[in-house]
């Protein structure tokens, strides 16, 4: 049995291994935060957060210098929709030019199917946005999960991921996947400053974009694997 077990983790890659292990943790800490979403009193953990962002005694003032607030929205303004519909369109056009098809419909299920999925999770939750504190900015939908903070994780997660792939050195590797997950924690936390989520809708839109992206990511690597080719079924340099 041991012997069985160690043949097989010799033949599954590390980095598979590794996505299988945040796909696990995502789905259980999703499944807990939907629990806390369900609750019909907020939950300790939310509140306290959410007025840590709060001057004392004034639920209508963020903490932190004038600028701040700006940087905020600045910073939020990278999950939104208009944002990453840009980033995603400019980076499939791209792929389009240097003839990796295969590459950019990828990219578009991808971010495509994260949108579908965070609407979907909206509505089947159906929790409003919290109240505790005012909100900085407007904002009409639905508030579990976080769409902005799902959908950077999707987004940015999926592109620097492809990125990773053809870039040189795993110095370089690393620091554009840092900068990925970087920009996505950024997003999340600024819902939380801003006022229109709890802290527990932006843990489930993390934990629900990263179980996504690791899901196309493993979808993407055995589909080479079975076809034996790399993603965008080209050349190395598309001609």
């Amino acid at each position: 049995m041991k012997n069985a077990a160690n043949a097989l983790l010799n033949r599954v890659e590390f980095p598979v291994l590794l996505a299988g292990l945040v796909i696990a943790a995502g789905l259980w800490g999703f499944e807990e935060l939907m629990e806390v979403a369900r609750a019909t009193t907020p939950h300790a953990f939310d509140t306290e957060i959410l007025l840590a962002f709060r001057q004392p005694g004034q639920p209508g003032v963020p903490i932190g210098p004038l600028w701040l607030e700006g940087a905020m929205r600045d910073i939020t303004s990278l999950g939104s929709s208009a944002v990453l519909v840009l980033i995603t369109a400019a980076t499939i056009l791209y792929l389009l030019l240097i003839r990796r098809p295969a590459t950019a419909i990828f990219i578009f299920v991808a971010v495509a199917g994260g949108q579908v999925l965070s609407s979907l999770l909206k509505a089947g939750i159906d929790r409003p946005r919290p109240e505790l504190v005012s909100h900085l900015v407007n904002e009409t939908s639905l508030s579990f999960p976080s769409g902005h903070a799902m959908l950077s994780a999707v987004t940015y997660l999926t592109l620097g991921a492809l990125a990773a792939r053809f870039l040189p050195g795993r110095t370089t590797k690393i620091y554009v996947l840092s900068l990925a997950v970087l920009t996505t924690l950024l997003v999340g936390i600024s819902r939380i400053y801003l006022g229109v989520h709890w802290p527990s809708d932006v843990l489930a839109g993390w934990c629900a974009g990263f179980v996504w992206a690791m899901l196309c990511w493993l979808t993407a690597w055995a589909w080479q694997r079975w076809r034996g080719q790399r993603l965008d079924g080209d050349s190395e340099t598309g001609d």
